[in-house]
């Protein structure tokens, strides 16, 4: 159907519906809020292990379902287009991140999310749905220089009826790069629309926004059903926070990593959201060779802070809803985008490590300034940034990641992290609460299921129809099923394997089987997901022919999904048992 077919469509629709869009089918049809963290591991929300005080999203699970084995991408960008088109990410134009230079010789890997997609804006606004989105998009390039921004792929061009947030990946909590409202870029401290009882916090600015967008939805559109995309940026670097948030985690990290690790780890396994009998992977840092500890326990701290404060912009979320009585038909689905981050950002140990200045040392910014830098030189006030280890984080005036040891925390009880698709990088959390449509209360669903499966449900509950081509091109069918027999307590009727590759690192997981690799040369590795899902006991020795067999499916899915041999490095050899590159 074209773009222009399916306008007539839904005008027709409108016209046939004298009380307003679809209105006797609505009471059927769930509003749906999607809530995506960005760089939290598995084990950090309270109900999945952790020691995080996240009250709201406990709720939710208490209230609803926890799936255990449910998947991401391993990073940023190829996660929200999995999420937002129900295709793997290469078939979306995102093979790997968004950049000024896409490989345009290589659609797959262009870097924009192409228009052989239509996002879950797209395909449910055409069945009577209104569409909000509030914080990271991350899908299109944003070029920091005096030319117009190309905005046919910013959200509004992409189904949203309304939107606040950031086009970029990253960047300041205090002064965000590539702020928008709707298609304008803003400053955060310049923007008529907004002005926040506290100092300008990000986390807090999409909270209020996606909260507005509910309170305005229910005064002008109440006969409409919505479905909202809420991105956080929260938890990924820089790590700022709240004081008053940081002072609640003061002293909570003395212990290091491996006792939290091992707390969390009792924790997940009493909860039920891992098997008792997995051994948790090895220690990744140890406590006993950090050199400032103080620096060290204040980087978890803040990080706790930062997932606090998303948790409570949970709670004004539901809140809203439950003030419009729309909690109860409305289906809340919370994920990560990748698991915990290890990347040295701001603590490398080449960083000019400065003290913060008595007072400002650059002219101040104008309120008007529009930040273009995801690490800006000095804060709007007239400090210069500050990184390095011992650079105490949370204030405007510095910029650093939490490092590989605490992210190893945040994963626990899993491999890896962040980029790789051993399950530290591709485990996340899926928190669904709907009161009308989940009768289950606080139980488990160990079934594996995947971030294309979103658009496949969301499609199933709203009525919605998907396209085979829009304006002549023809649109990729969903690749993902939907989770509503789940919901029921049924199996979900998925009929291939799940596929992954992100950076060379590639995987395939079918029924209890994982096979993995390491780096476009690491060899694949073979496990039992059922007797190890932490990855303890690789099988690929014992198990040849299972091996080749997988691979076959692995490089059918490639070839059909339009995967490279990963195309910055030297070209993987799909060969069992070849020498592992080992590195981090």
């Amino acid at each position: 159907m074209s773009m222009s077919k399916f306008r007539i469509c839904l005008a027709m629709a409108l016209l046939a519906c004298p009380n307003g869009p679809l209105h006797a089918a609505e009471a059927t049809r769930p509003n749906i809020v999607v809530i995506l963290t960005d760089d939290m591991g598995f084990s950090d929300v309270g109900c999945y292990g952790g020691e995080i005080d996240t009250p709201n999203l406990d709720a939710l699970a208490a209230g609803g379902l926890r799936f255990t084995q449910f998947y991401n991408t391993a990073r940023c960008c190829p996660t929200r287009a999995a999420l937002l088109t129900g295709l793997y990410p290469h078939q979306a134009g995102m093979g790997h991140m968004t950049g000024d230079k896409p490989r345009l010789d290589q659609p797959n890997y262009a870097g924009d999310l192409n228009r052989r997609c239509v996002t879950i804006a797209e395909a449910v606004r055409p069945a009577g749905y209104r569409t909000y989105m509030a914080g990271k998009w991350h899908l299109t390039p944003f070029v920091n220089d005096a030319r117009p921004h190309r905005q046919n792929n910013w959200p509004l061009q992409r189904g949203f009826d309304r939107f606040y947030g950031t086009i970029k990946g990253g960047g300041s909590y205090y002064d965000p790069p590539s702020l928008t409202r709707d298609n304008k870029v803003i400053s955060a401290l310049a923007d008529p629309e907004y002005r926040p009882k506290e100092p300008y916090y990000y986390t807090d600015a999409i909270s209020d926004h996606a909260v507005r967008f509910i309170d305005d939805h229910a005064s002008e559109h109440n006969e409409q059903p919505f479905f909202m995309y809420v991105a956080y940026t929260a938890a990924h670097w820089p790590l700022h926070a709240n004081d008053a948030d940081i002072a609640k985690y003061r002293g909570r990290y003395d212990a290091g990593y491996g006792a939290i690790r091992a707390a969390r780890f009792a924790k997940a396994k009493k909860l039920g959201v891992i098997d008792a009998a997995w051994p948790m992977s090895p220690q990744a840092e140890s406590w006993e060779d950090v050199e400032d500890v103080k620096y060290e326990q204040r980087c978890m701290e803040v990080y706790a802070a930062m997932v606090d404060s998303m948790d409570q912009g949970v709670g004004k979320i539901v809140a809203s809803l439950k003030d419009h009585d729309m909690l109860d038909q409305t289906l809340v689905l919370y994920l990560q985008d990748n698991g915990g981050c290890a990347e040295l950002m701001g603590r490398r140990g080449d960083e000019d490590v400065k003290p913060r200045a008595e007072g400002p040392t650059l002219p101040p910014l104008a309120a008007d300034y529009l930040q273009p830098e995801i690490v800006p030189a000095q804060t709007r006030d007239g400090y210069p940034i500050r990184q390095g280890i011992g650079v105490m984080p949370g204030p405007a005036d510095t910029f650093a990641g939490y490092g590989r040891g605490w992210a190893n925390v945040s994963n626990t009880p899993f491999r890896e992290f962040k980029h790789w698709v051993h399950e530290g990088g591709i485990s996340t959390p899926l928190i669904a609460h709907w009161p009308a449509g989940i009768a289950a209360r606080g139980e488990l669903r160990h079934e594996p299921g995947h971030l294309i499966d979103v658009m496949a449900t969301c499609l199933d509950l709203t009525g919605a129809s998907y396209f085979s081509e829009v304006d002549g091109e023809s649109i990729h069918p969903v690749e993902g099923v939907s989770l509503r027999p789940a919901f029921a307590g049924k199996p979900l009727e998925r009929k291939e394997p799940i596929f992954f590759e992100h950076e060379g690192n590639r995987a395939v997981r079918d029924g209890r089987w994982k096979l993995v690799a390491k780096g476009p040369a690491g060899r694949w590795e073979l496990y039992d997901m059922v007797a190890d899902r932490t990855e303890a006991t690789d099988l690929a020795a014992e198990q040849p022919e299972r091996v080749a067999a997988m691979v076959a499916q692995w490089e059918a899915w490639a070839k059909r999904a339009g995967v490279l041999p990963w195309i910055w490095k030297p070209a993987y050899r799909a060969v069992p048992n070849r020498a592992a590159a080992r590195s981090n």
